[in-house]
């Protein structure tokens, strides 16, 4: 008989984690990870089960953000610390439900890139 060769996911509890939101127009993406940055979970409004514009909505976010603060409470997560990234409609939404889930935050930290008139911007799109 053949040997198991999968091994069993180790058992991680944390006190602290970091939750980086990347929120663009089009979809709002939700990670957890342990604060040297590994990644322990992630959750978008695609897999929160909307698509096409729908991802993009604050309630999409609110869903995600669900997901990974009820991860987050699996893995012994009290605190965290929330970078968020990109002008989306969900930013707001994804921290008011880890609020709400319970975990107490202790740094937001916009981490939105701003170029110092870097690159020529596409153009605007036609209407």
């Amino acid at each position: 008989m053949a040997r198991r060769t999968s091994q069993k996911k180790k058992k991680i509890s944390l006190e602290k984690a970091v939750v980086h939101i990347q929120s663009t127009f089009n979809n709002t993406i939700i990670t957890l990870s342990d604060p040297s940055g590994n990644a322990l979970f992630w959750a978008s409004g695609g897999t929160a089960g909307f698509s096409g514009t729908k991802k993009g909505t604050p309630y999409a976010s609110q869903l995600a953000a669900d997901k990974v603060a009820k991860e987050a409470l699996k893995y012994g997560v009290k605190r965290l610390d929330v970078y968020v990234k990109g002008p989306g409609a969900g930013r707001e939404s994804a921290i008011r439900t880890l609020q709400a889930a319970g975990l107490v935050i202790e740094n937001i930290k916009d981490k939105t890139p701003i170029p110092h008139n870097g690159c020529r911007p596409k153009k605007r799109k036609g209407m």
